[in-house]
């Protein structure tokens, strides 16, 4: 029996004992997670809409702690409801728009930690998000989250002082749990390679922290297309963000530099940068922000990418931006976040154009509105709305995406 045919039968079982795991998560013992979603893709230039039904579940355990030692074994499943009328990546229906997530089951962690006076290590399979998630994360809006096989330090020495250093092994993107005929080698289900995340930050005064990092990315059996050379995404990011907090206001600023690492056919040499301000007033937190990053030298596309990061969160919903274009992309975007009815309202408008070369990509609208469901403790509803428009069809194709989303965690 293939492995993928053995994680397609393990799914049916997986779902039939979720019920035993129905105990609180917020301390050591059983945890469970499920999330329905229905996803809607118009995108000009193919024949098809996308509609996606898609169940994601999932069911670990976490142990006591004995001596600051403990573990987490966690496994989770996507089921696909009803007939595919998307692209997964790996279903092949390419008339469709692309709905990333695939169905299978896998292990998502696996990982002892070490806790001890002023930090903590961790060994195996596991989440990591750092920062804001902009350069490395684990992409937790995608039904198949993506974890990283890494040892893990994180030391506190001092109150205003952190460390966090990973080596990683593999990486289980999105795109799992298997490959098929019809991946591309930008879109493999596993990542493998030498990686190190190095990230240090300080408290400069109560209104103002900084964190430097070091970001070296050795990826194997990936590219930044599908017809790009293998390495292309290997490459060594440093960069420094700088954040904080006085009365009302928040504001961040972030510059960082990216080079090419190891064995990537592409010299690269790029930039990032962020400015972003924001006010609450009366629980509601509005927000202006300009993030730009830079296009490439050479032929292929050479710009500044982010092949780690929770790309979702970052230049509008309708993830027309996942790989950052070979000119480069300016995002100068204005939002708001609102208290409503005891949910939450957020409503972004984008305006994206090319770092070099001139011209324009187009616009977008974001709204969501997320909500407790009444009666059921730890279930929430999401309704989620993204319209692009294009500036340049050349470029970009008008997309529109809508989402209805149903999760219980417990």
């Amino acid at each position: 029996m293939s492995p993928c045919t053995l994680r397609r039968r393990a799914l049916p079982l997986l779902l039939a004992t979720l019920p035993l795991a129905a105990v609180a998560a917020d301390g050591p013992g059983p945890s469970l997670d499920l999330r329905y979603r229905y996803e809607h893709v118009e995108q000009d230039g193919l024949a098809r809409d996308a509609d996606a039904h898609t169940l994601r579940a999932r069911v670990g355990y976490l142990t006591p702690q004995w001596h600051g030692w403990s573990a987490l074994g966690e496994i989770d499943g996507v089921a696909h409801l009803g007939s595919d009328r998307f692209n997964d990546t790996r279903n092949g229906e390419r008339a469709y728009p692309v709905v990333a997530d695939p169905d299978g089951a896998a292990v998502n962690q696996a990982f002892v930690r070490w806790a001890f006076g002023g930090g903590s290590a961790s060994f195996g399979r596991q989440r990591i998000n750092l920062g804001n998630q902009r350069f490395v994360g684990g992409v937790g809006w995608r039904q198949n989250e993506q974890t990283y096989d890494a040892v893990r330090l994180q030391l506190a020495p001092l109150d205003r002082l952190t460390f966090d250093y990973a080596v990683i092994g593999r990486i289980h993107t999105v795109f799992g749990p298997d490959d098929g005929r019809f991946s591309t080698r930008a879109n493999p289900a596993k990542i493998g390679g030498r990686s190190h995340l190095l990230q240090a930050g300080l408290r400069i005064a109560p209104a103002l922290s900084a964190t430097a990092y070091h970001y070296r990315l050795d990826l194997d059996g990936i590219a930044v297309s599908a017809t790009a050379p293998l390495g292309t995404l290997s490459s060594h990011t440093t960069g420094l963000r700088l954040e904080g907090a006085s009365g009302a206001w928040r504001y961040a600023a972030e510059i960082a530099r990216q080079r090419d690492l190891g064995d990537n056919p592409w010299d690269l040499d790029s930039r990032y940068a962020l400015g972003e301000l924001g006010y609450q007033w009366r629980g509601t937190m509005f927000k202006a922000g300009y993030e730009s990053l830079g296009g490439g030298d050479g032929s292929g596309n050479r710009a500044f990418q982010t092949p780690l990061a929770t790309k979702h969160a970052f230049q509008g919903w309708a993830d027309v931006f996942l790989t950052t274009p070979t000119a480069g992309v300016v995002d100068r975007y204005v939002g708001a976040t609102v208290p409503l009815g005891g949910g939450s309202l957020q409503a972004w408008y984008h305006d994206f154009s090319p770092e070099r070369g001139g011209g324009d990509y187009g616009n977008e609208v974001d709204l969501s509105y997320a909500h407790a469901i009444p009666g059921v403790k730890g279930l929430n509803g999401l309704l989620k709305l993204a319209r692009y428009r294009s500036d340049d069809a050349t470029r970009t194709a008008d997309t529109d995406k809508l989402w209805v989303q149903v999760q219980y965690t417990y």
